[in-house]
C-alpha cells in the first residue's frame, strides 16, 4: 500500500517507521528541510528506543523515504501534525488545516478514490465540521464517493513507542463509511490486536477519554501518595495492593455512564478520608471534587426531569443499585425528594424494596426517615405507569426492561440506567442522562 504521511514529528516519525516495516511503501513529508535530510540519512530525528534502527531498515529497504514537497498521492494520507494549545486551552488547528488544503489540492487532481487517515488528535467534532468540508472544498470531490475520511487516532508513550504501536490494546478507526474504514484497517493488517471500528466522533472522544483518565489515575495515585506518607506508611505498599484488584480497581466496572454514586460505602468512606486528610493540612483536590461532582450529576438528573414541564412522575427503582434493598444515601432517593419540593406527584415501584419484606435497619431507616416517600410506593408497575406522565428508571433490571421496551407511545422516559441499550435512533419521548 502506499502511503503518504504528512507531518514528520514524534507521531509522524514513528507511524512511518512502524508501516514501513509492516512492508508499506511511506512517503513521509515536513517542511523541516533539516529533518527531512536526517531521515534520509537514516537517521532519527528524535530521541526514541528502536526507532533510528526502525528507520535504517526503512530508508535501506525502500519502503521509506522522506520530503518536503509531494506532487502526488497514494492509497492514503495519514495526518499526523500537532495540535497544541491555544491560550485559552483550545486546540491550534492551523496546521491540520493547511495540510487539509494540500491534501485537498492534491484530490481536486486525483483520479482515484484516496483515502485521508487522521491520526492528529483533534476534539470530537472537527474532522466532520473542519476536515471534511475544507477538503471536499479545496477538491472539488464529493466525500464519500470520490475520497474517504477515517479517525485513527494513536495511543504511543514516549519510550514504548514502538512496543506501543505493535502491540496496542486495540486499534481504533472511526470511519466516514465502510469503504474507508475497511481501506484504513488494512494499515494493520500485521498488528495482533482487536480492531475497534466506529464512528468519527466516538474515535475522536475514546482518544480523549483516554488521556483524561490516565490524568486522573495519576493525580489520584499522587494524593493517595501524599496522605499515606503524612500518616507514616508506604505509599508503594498500598497501591501495590491496590493494583492486584483487576475486578474492581482495574477493570471495566464503575466506568459505565449512568446516575449518581450512592450507598452505605462511597459516600460516606469519601467522606472518612476527605476529613481525615484535613486533620493533617493535606489538600487532597481530585478526591475532594467528587462528592460535588456527583451532587452535579443528581442536578442534571433533576433538570432532565423538571424540563418535561410535566408534575406526574414515576419511578421504577428506589434502592442504590439493582439487586440490594439498601437506601442509604440513594441517589433517587434525593432526586425524589427534590421533585416533591417542587410540588410533583410521585408514583414508585420497586420490588426489592417492599415494605412487607423489609426488618431491621432499612425498615427502620423507611419509617423514620423517608415515611413520605414510602406512602408513595405502588404494588405494580402497571399502577405507576396508569399515574405518570414522565417514567424515570434508575435501575436496570429485567423487570423494568421490558416494562419500558413494551411502553405505550405518548410516555416520557428519562433513563438513568441504560435501560435499553443500544438505541439508534431513540424512540419519541426517550431521554437517557448521559447518552
Amino acid at each position: 500500500m502506499q502511503i503518504t504521511v504528512f507531518g514528520m514529528g514524534y507521531v509522524g516519525c514513528v507511524t512511518s517507521a512502524c508501516l514501513a516495516s509492516l512492508g508499506h511503501r511511506v512517503v513521509g513529508v515536513d517542511l523541516d528541510p533539516n529533518k527531512i535530510a536526517v531521515i534520509n540519512q537514516s537517521h532519527s530525528p528524535l530521541i526514541e528506543p528502536g526507532l533510528e534502527e526502525l528507520i535504517k531498515e526503512g530508508i535501506s529497504s525502500g519502503r521509506l523515504r522522506a520530503t518536503n514537497e509531494v506532487t502526488q498521492l497514494g492509497d492514503i494520507s495519514i495526518i499526523c501534525v500537532g495540535t497544541p494549545s491555544n491560550a485559552n486551552g483550545s486546540l491550534c488547528l492551523d496546521y491540520v488545516t493547511r495540510v487539509a488544503e494540500r491534501i485537498g489540492d492534491l484530490l481536486r487532481h486525483n483520479n482515484s478514490y484516496h483515502v485521508v487517515n487522521v491520526r492528529s488528535t483533534v476534539v470530537p467534532g472537527t474532522v466532520e465540521t473542519v476536515i471534511i468540508p475544507l477538503l471536499a472544498e479545496r477538491s472539488g470531490r464529493v466525500p464519500g464517493r470520490d475520497f474517504g475520511v477515517c479517525m485513527n487516532p494513536e495511543f504511543l508513550r514516549e519510550t514504548t513507542a514502538l512496543h506501543d504501536f505493535h502491540h496496542p490494546p486495540f486499534t481504533v478507526v472511526g470511519s466516514l463509511d465502510h469503504r474507508s474504514g475497511a481501506a484504513a484497517a488494512k494499515l494493520y493488517e500485521g498488528i495482533d490486536a482487536p480492531l475497534e471500528q466506529t464512528s468519527i466522533r466516538v474515535a475522536e472522544m475514546i482518544k480523549y477519554a483516554c488521556n483524561a483518565f490516565h490524568a486522573l489515575k495519576v493525580c489520584f495515585a499522587n494524593e493517595i501518595g501524599v496522605l499515606s506518607k503524612r500518616l507514616g506508611m508506604d505509599s508503594h505498599s498500598v497501591m501495590d495492593v491496590f493494583c492486584k484488584d483487576t475486578k474492581l480497581n482495574l477493570s471495566p466496572c464503575y466506568l459505565k455512564p449512568g446516575f449518581a454514586f450512592g450507598g452505605s460505602c462511597l459516600p460516606k468512606d469519601l467522606r472518612a478520608i476527605l476529613h481525615k486528610a484535613k486533620q493533617q493540612d493535606v489538600d487532597l483536590t481530585v478526591l475532594g471534587s467528587l462528592l460535588e461532582s456527583n451532587r452535579k450529576h443528581l442536578d442534571h438528573a433533576f433538570e432532565l426531569v423538571q424540563r418535561t414541564g410535566k408534575k406526574h412522575i414515576g419511578v421504577l427503582g428506589l434502592s442504590f443499585k439493582a439487586g440490594t434493598d439498601d437506601l442509604r444515601e440513594s441517589p433517587i432517593v434525593i432526586l425524589i425528594e427534590r421533585l416533591l419540593g417542587k410540588g410533583c406527584k410521585l408514583a414508585i415501584y420497586d420490588e426489592e424494596v417492599s415494605l412487607s419484606q423489609l426488618i431491621g435497619a432499612n425498615r427502620r431507616y423507611i419509617e423514620q426517615m423517608i415515611p413520605h416517600i414510602s406512602s408513595l410506593m405502588k404494588p405494580t408497575i402497571a399502577e405507576v405507569f396508569a399515574a405518570s406522565e414522565v417514567l424515570v428508571v434508575s435501575k436496570k433490571t429485567p423487570e423494568f426492561q421490558e416494562a419500558i421496551a413494551n411502553i405505550a407511545p405518548g410516555k416520557t422516559v428519562i433513563d438513568l440506567a441504560r435501560i435499553l441499550p443500544q438505541l439508534e435512533p431513540q424512540p419519541p419521548g426517550y431521554e437517557g442522562i448521559c447518552w
